[in-house]
């Protein structure tokens, strides 16, 4: 997983629109830990 985490940070640096996947992969955690909050506490 280390391996995984540290490929995808260098994909990141390195790529054109790197700002672009920070918001995107940014956007994706959060929304899966607000899926993951609501499927613990049952509220919206």
């Amino acid at each position: 997983m280390t391996d995984v985490m540290m490929n995808l940070g260098t994909l990141v640096e390195k790529a054109p629109d790197a700002d672009l996947l920070r918001e995107m992969i940014s956007f994706a955690a959060q929304r899966l830990m607000e899926l993951e909050v609501e499927g613990q506490t049952g509220a919206a």
